[in-house]
Parts: C-alpha cells; structure tokens; sequence
C-alpha cells in the first residue's frame, strides 16, 4: 500500500464494471473508494446503485419481455384445457411497472447494503471528477466539493441514451429506456424511433402487452447483426402486430394536447401521425462529460465521447484504467464489463496475464422471437474469408408448443462453417429461450468445435436446441 494516497484504487461509476473493481479489490485487503451518483433523465428519472443493468436495462426490460410471453401463452392454455382464462383479457401497466420497480429495488438494496457493511470499501453517492491524475473532486447534489487521492483510478461511467441534435425540445417530448420501466401512465399508441436491440426489444413487448406500436427505422434493423436473422426478427414482430415505416427519420415532434405529433418525409412525401408516447432508441454515448478526462490528458474519441484504452484497459494516463460501456470499442454488455472488472484486479494486483477477450461472446437480443448469436455474423463471414471458403448451414423449425394454437411465423437457426478446417465461427439462433440454448453453444464455438463434432452430438428429443446439431441443409 503507497501511504502518499487516501486509497489504493478509486472507481468512478457503480454500475456491472465498476462494482465488480471494488469488490475483487477489497477481496485483496485494497483500500477501495466508490463514487456513483445518478444524473436525472431530461423526465426527472432516477435510480439506484448498480448501474444501467439492474435499473433501466437488462433487468426490467427481461421482466417486460417475459411478461408479453406469459401473455401469449393464455392461447396455449386455452388450447390445452386450462379453464377460466381468457386469451383476450387486457394488460394492467401499473400493477406490471410497481411488480418490476419492487425487483430492481431489491437490488438496489441488496448492492448498498454491501456497500456499507463490506469492509474496505468507502461508498461516495457523488459525482466524481478528475483533478489530477491521482486526484478526484466529490462533488454532492448541493455542489459542496471535497477531494480523495488513489494510486490508481477506474473509470466504470457506463452510457446513456442519445438523443438528436435537430429535433427542438426533444429530450422533453420523448421518453427512453432510463424512463420506459418506471412509467407511471401506460405508453398508450406508441412510436418507437431507432432500429438498435433495445428499440425492438422495446417495441415487442409493448406490441405484446396490447398496445398499439409503431417502429420508424432509418435503415437497416440491428446494425452489427447478422442481416438475415435481423430481417426475420423484423417479419416475425409485423406477424405479431407492431408496424414499422422504413427509411425515414422525424423531421418533427410537436405536443399538442399532451400527445405527440410526428412529422416524417417518407418517398418526397410529408406524412405524419400522432402518438401516446415517443419512445427514443437510437444509440447510447458515453456517460464522459464533465469528468475532466481532457484535463489530466485521458484521450477520448471527438465523437463519440468514448475514452481509448488499450487491451489491458489503460488509458493515455499510466495509472488511469477504464472498462466497460465507457470505452471504444467495447461490447456494450454487463457480462463484459464484469469479466474485464475481474481480469483488471488480478493484472494489477496477482500477477495476472490474462486481457479481456471481446471475439466470440455469446449475447441474446429479447424480441418477441428471441434472437442468439455468437462468433461471426454471416456478412462479416464473407468479408473476411470470402463466400467461396464458407459452408453455411440453415434450419427453419417450428416448435413443437407452438402446434396447440397454431401459431403464425417459425423460428430459424443458422451455423457458419470455414470450408478449409470445418471450424464453425458463426452460430446464430431465432427461437425460444434463446440466452438458454446460445449460452451452451457459446462454449462450443469459443472452443473452436468443427461441424463435425455437432453432427457427433445426440440431440436432446423434442427440443429446439436439437435443431443445432441436426443440421444438414447447406445454403
């Protein structure tokens, strides 16, 4: 321990990353130091400790999706006999949104509690700024100041929803994900604007839980995505009621009467629409402004606002680390950030060699037909190895459930082998249950597993995940 500073290690933000730095570290007998304070959205929205995941993100929107699950599967329950439900019965948001804030609640709980009970950790609920390189300003919600010294700091700020810069007023007449889970009036007719994960995610459970939804698409759905499965997850969501205007973005939002008209340009057309609510999903930025990074010589990116770090998470600044959402380049993804919390502690302070591997990280995307997918998509496939070096291997199935009520639409799954060694560097699934099914697959891909091997494996009967390993069909 360096006597010339108040702490070994000081973290700036509480959210996956950042609260897995504090706790390997105190584990270790550091001194540990914790600021994480909460910007209100541009509605006022607050939360508690933990970080976007347990609040606005993973956590509530999980408990959404499964929510329009269980709602579709009143069909089923009718086919099958259950009696006294009725498949046609209206959704209640309230009870939903005081259901969902009561879990995310349990967890803000559960982390201050740690906080204050976990010896050698100090917990801040201020605002943290760099000073200096060893040096952080703490600044509370009345602009009172005081300031701590680290031997190293970590910058864990995470991000925040984007919003555009030529729409006047917008951030006041749209909501995002840090409000959606908290709202206290139903979303009622809603336009969802932006084409990201969290917009379909968004825009499905909301179709699913009855109310009317649009989702205005500038592009391509899912960018980084394999486009084919994203165009499926798009056909399945209209299949299931939500409607999408493609190629256009807002040339204006108005209130008028507590609603919101939209005006768009859709084929040299003027058209427009008006909604309950504006559901903004276009992006997110990094949580950076007002650090002081610039100060002390963080490097960012100009545009993004995204701090560069190199693979062992260092910045420009030799006792400065940064990791998760924060960082360019990174998966923007909890698992992630935890995994690189954990791997930085044991560099720092065990001898540790091993860096963060970002290739190869299974991930699941909740819409309304889950999507799971690992390795490489099958665009980024041919661009790297050329179409003439690949195998790719296509299932389209139908679930054996979905037969009780004859469901519209099926599920797919796709596999991207290299010709020359038989590898598969690409698994992509549209089914059930899909973070269940990918997450096992994910190690079979990260262990470089040949087609071969899958055609060895006795598949689970009946099952979707059988699918998998079943698949002859080459595209």
């Amino acid at each position: 321990m360096n006597p010339q500073y108040q702490y070994d290690i000081f973290v700036i933000g509480g959210g996956s990353g950042g609260l897995t730095v504090v706790d390997e570290a105190q584990k270790l007998g550091k001194r540990v130091g914790l600021a994480d304070y909460i910007k209100p959205s541009p509605h006022g929205t607050q939360w508690g400790t933990g970080g976007t995941c347990p609040n606005v993100g993973c956590i509530p929107k999980k408990l959404m999706h499964m929510t329009a699950l269980i709602g579709e599967i009143r069909h089923e329950l009718t086919a099958t006999g259950w009696q006294g439900i009725n498949p046609h019965s209206n959704h209640d948001w309230n009870t939903l949104v005081n259901e969902v804030q009561r879990q995310v609640k349990g967890i803000n709980k559960a982390n201050d509690d740690w906080l204050v009970t976990t010896n050698g950790i100090t917990y801040y609920n201020k605002l943290g700024k760099l000073k200096d390189d060893h040096t952080i300003e703490l600044i509370d919600k009345d602009g009172q100041s005081e300031f701590v010294t680290a031997e190293y700091i970590v910058i864990a700020v995470g991000s925040r929803p984007s919003f555009p810069s030529d729409i006047p007023n917008v951030k006041l007449l749209t909501i995002t994900s840090d409000d959606l889970f908290s709202l206290k009036k139903a979303p009622g007719k809603t336009l969802v604007i932006g084409a990201s994960y969290v917009a379909l995610e968004c825009a499905g459970f909301l179709t699913g839980l009855g109310y009317d939804v649009t989702v205005m698409v500038r592009s391509i759905l899912l960018r980084g995505f394999d486009q084919e499965m994203a165009e499926r997850i798009g056909d399945f969501m209209k299949i299931q009621g939500t409607k999408f205007i493609r190629g256009t973005i807002p040339n204006s939002i108005e209130d008028v009467e507590g609603k919101r008209l939209v005006k768009w340009i859709l084929n040299g057309q003027e058209q427009s629409e008006i909604y309950d609510t504006v559901l903004l999903a276009i992006g997110r930025s990094a949580d950076t402004q007002n650090l002081g990074l610039e100060q002390v010589g963080v490097q960012i990116n100009k545009e993004s606002g995204k701090i560069i770090a190199n693979e062992t998470d260092l910045t420009s600044v030799q006792n400065i680390f940064a990791i998760g959402d924060c960082v360019q380049g990174r998966l923007e993804l909890t698992p992630t950030a935890i995994m690189c919390g954990k791997r930085l502690i044991k560099r720092l302070y065990c001898n540790g060699n091993q860096i963060m591997e970002y290739s190869d990280v299974s991930t699941t995307v909740f819409t309304p037909l889950e999507y799971g997918c690992v390795g490489y998509s099958e665009e980024a496939a041919v661009k790297k190895f050329g179409r003439e070096n690949l195998k790719i291997f296509t299932s389209e199935f139908t679930p054996l459930f979905w037969n009780f009520a004859n469901r519209k639409g099926t599920c797919y799954a796709k596999l991207i082998v290299k010709k020359d060694d038989d590898i598969v560097i690409g698994f992509h699934y549209l089914g059930p249950d899909a973070a269940e099914v990918t997450q096992g697959f994910g190690v079979v891909i990260k262990l470089k597993a040949k087609k071969n091997d899958l055609d060895n494996v006795v598949g689970i009967h009946p099952s979707v995940a059988e699918e998998i390993v079943q698949m002859q069909t080459w595209k």
